[in-house]
């Protein structure tokens, strides 16, 4: 493993001693060479990405169109028409408290506890 270290490193060391000569002895063509591979690079990057978008967009937005019509759907507050006229008013009624009940049982006598 130390070995594929100093193998990397090596190859690092030259590049950069390769790039410092060649920027010394003729750094126009460097930058050319550069700029042509900045320009390439990002050619080939637009050209995937444009293919990657058209092919992957029709399902992409059908899936999205789908999921904001069932979220339209379940979120919308229901519509109330303009027309219901009361004619007679209710008074309004008392609830009743039918969920509260007593319930009767055995409350004299209490379970033996263990006093700690």
């Amino acid at each position: 493993m130390i070995i594929r270290n100093w193998l990397f490193g090596g190859i690092i060391i030259a590049a950069l001693i390769g790039l410092g000569t060649w920027l010394y002895y003729n750094p126009a063509s460097l930058f050319l060479q550069l700029f042509v591979t900045v320009l390439i690079a990002g050619i080939i990057f637009l050209v995937i990405r444009a293919f990657m978008r058209r092919k992957n967009s029709y399902k992409e937005n059908r899936s999205y169109a789908k999921a904001a019509k069932f979220s339209r759907k379940k979120y919308e507050q229901p519509k109330k028409s303009a027309h219901t006229n009361k004619s007679t008013k209710r008074p309004l009624r008392k609830k009743s408290t039918a969920h509260l009940t007593v319930i009767e049982g055995k409350k004299g006598k209490k379970k033996d506890r263990a006093i700690f």
